[in-house]
């Protein structure tokens, strides 16, 4: 089985809280992180044959697929906890919505920033950087 990997942009404070929060609420630790900044998403999206990621989004790889914005973050939501699966409900959504305040959060989220950084080498063996 393939690993599942969450691709963050390294420099965000709202994303190193996400990863931080996934972590504190995670079910299991069969997630892995990479900041898509490091030489290890740079190999794995030539690998994949994919474009440049966008800083301006994450990246969830799961069962050989690439998922991105609201859908992504409708799939991480099987890693966390039983009591986040309310959070499905963003589903009857429709994804052209979703993906428009999905992308509206990102392109504002110097101002979201939380500040929150992560010392990867306190999780070495769950974040994949080079």
């Amino acid at each position: 089985m393939e690993k599942q990997i969450l691709f963050y942009d390294g420099k965000c404070g709202l994303c190193n809280h996400v990863v931080q929060f996934v972590m504190r609420y995670e079910k299991n630790t069969d997630l892995y992180f990479s900041p898509i900044e490091s030489e290890f998403a740079k190999r794995f999206f030539q690998e994949k044959g994919c474009d440049q990621p966008d800083l301006s989004t994450f990246y969830l790889y799961r069962e050989f697929q690439l998922y991105t914005q609201s859908t992504g973050a409708i799939k991480l939501i099987q890693n966390l906890k039983w009591y986040f699966k309310i959070l499905y409900l963003f589903q009857i959504i429709p994804i052209c919505q979703r993906d428009q305040l999905y992308r509206f959060v990102a392109r504002n989220r110097k101002r979201f920033s939380l500040k929150k950084c992560i010392n990867p080498s306190e999780y070495k063996e769950r974040f994949l950087i080079d």
